[in-house]
């Protein structure tokens, strides 16, 4: 099939997995959204001839905490650029013994321990969309891209596991030992502290969002392992942040060869008729 002009690819990258160098013929945009400015410059390029958007989820030194991500700005500016698809990176922790550091999970649920973040753009605010938006959640992630990208990692030889659910707490801190193990106890398989709401309010924004995320320790549940530290995360990010890098550069092309119509009408329609607006 010929390459599909509709596709543009956004990329978010998250700790360590937000290299700018995967992009040919790089161009930075700043951009103000009508929920303030996103976590730094968009930067557009293309990956084998694709139209692509990068933008670094922490901003690109790093300064900014999960907590203070502007996940509407970002993913408002996102959707702004033209982007049909979203393919995110994600450092996260092992709740399981069969999920080993350097793995990759491909999540399809979440269970959201986060307290202090908007998750709508529906929220209110004088700029913001009128209404309330009620989107359903039971599939947040694209199961067609992430089928794209299953596809990829078996074909590279990368330890991947097809499904998972992600615990994304509210951080920075790293968790207790009880609340690690009550996550286990829970059906938790990773954790992180990002995940909610970026798929939540890209779920409203009709978007096909899927999530590589990369295991970097055990966080803290196992005994006679040691206990998640950020060197020990950094350390294993460095060491495997080029299998996120071979899955994107794989998958993009591949996913802009594809037909997408029927999958992003039923994102749209999804997200349209989630909105409640007001009785006149």
């Amino acid at each position: 099939m010929a390459s599909n002009s509709h596709v543009k690819i956004g990329i978010i990258g998250g700790s360590g997995l937000d290299d700018p160098d995967i992009l040919e013929g790089r161009t930075e945009r700043y951009v103000v959204t009508p929920f303030g400015k996103p976590s730094d410059a968009l930067i557009l390029g293309k990956i084998k001839n694709v139209d692509c958007v990068l933008l670094a989820r922490h901003g690109r030194q790093h300064t900014i905490m999960p907590t203070n991500v502007n996940y509407q700005a970002n993913i408002w500016a996102l959707k702004e650029a033209g982007c049909t698809h979203l393919l995110v990176t994600t450092a996260c922790g092992s709740l399981r013994e069969d999920i080993q550091p350097g793995d990759i999970v491909l999540i399809d649920q979440f269970i959201d321990r986060t307290a202090k973040r908007v998750q709508t753009f529906y929220d209110g605010q004088p700029t913001s969309p009128t209404g309330v938006c009620h989107i359903p959640m039971a599939d947040p992630f694209c199961s067609k891209t992430r089928e794209v990208l299953l596809e990829v990692a078996q074909g590279l030889g990368v330890k991947c596991h097809p499904r998972g659910t992600m615990v994304t707490i509210e951080g920075p801190r790293f968790s207790s030992r009880a609340e690690s193990l009550m996550f286990r106890q829970w059906g938790a398989d990773v954790i992180n502290m990002t995940t909610v709401p970026e798929v939540v309010l890209a779920k409203e924004a009709g978007l096909c969002y899927a999530s590589i995320a990369m295991a970097t320790d055990y966080d803290c549940w196992k005994e006679h392992e040691e206990a998640v530290c950020v060197d020990n995360v950094l350390k294993t990010m460095k060491e495997n942040a080029n299998k996120a890098s071979s899955i994107l550069l794989t998958a993009i092309p591949q996913i802009c060869q594809m037909d997408w119509e029927s999958t992003i009408n039923a994102h749209k329609l999804m997200s349209q008729s989630s909105v409640m607006l007001p009785k006149h």
